[in-house]
């Protein structure tokens, strides 16, 4: 399984929206703004909808994938609506084998060194340190010594102004959530805040 377009695209903006439409619209918002990597939750209403929305409308354009994925139904709805990737908060054997069933790219949550070996034992492609906020990059650094060819994707504490600390520390990718796509800016459709603030992750040179 090749990197490539993760590693090109650096930023999946972890959009957790609290309805279809405003995802929707925060996508685009998003992809006005340069961050062409997104990441649609199941807590998302209707994502596989969202996700096949996305995927009629920008094909390759984007990076387009799920989040939050707890069950074998979902990893399969999302690959069937055309997602490319499948995102788990943590990770489980089961959960594991049968989001890589579906062939698309694997990324499973961990935060502990023995979470990380669990994930890579299990099979998956990128392993997602979440939340990453409560190491920092100093600690994507210390997971890099007994784990240096694991591909690490921190979520949580991203910010435009240490995404380069980030990947500094050997991040293969960042996701960013909140920071990115604020919760006000979703209840009140301010999709303008949402294209600015892509604007200034896409500035911090990440996506080079």
């Amino acid at each position: 399984m090749s990197l490539d377009t993760l590693k090109t695209t650096r930023v999946l903006a972890v959009l957790r929206a609290p309805t279809s439409e405003s995802a929707l619209r925060a996508a685009d918002a998003l992809v006005d703004g340069g961050v062409t990597g997104l990441e649609i939750t199941y807590s998302t209403p209707d994502a596989p909808a969202v996700i096949r929305a996305l995927d009629e409308k920008y094909g390759d354009r984007i990076y387009l994938g799920a989040g939050t994925v707890t069950t074998q139904e979902q990893a399969e709805q999302a690959a069937d609506a055309g997602a490319r990737f499948l995102v788990s908060p943590g990770t489980r054997e089961r959960l594991t084998a049968a989001m890589k069933a579906t062939g698309l790219t694997v990324m499973t949550g961990a935060l502990t060194p023995s979470e990380v070996m669990a994930a890579v034992e299990y099979g998956s492609d990128v392993v997602k340190i979440f939340p990453a906020s409560l190491g920092g990059p100093g600690y994507l650094k210390a997971l890099r010594g007994p784990f240096p060819d694991v591909p690490l994707m921190p979520t949580g504490g991203v910010s435009p102004e240490n995404i380069g600390d980030w990947i500094a520390a050997g991040a293969v990718a960042v996701g960013a959530g909140s920071d990115l796509v604020s919760s006000a800016a979703l209840a009140s459709g301010d999709w303008a805040a949402i294209t600015r603030r892509a604007e200034t992750f896409s500035a911090s040179g990440v996506g080079a």
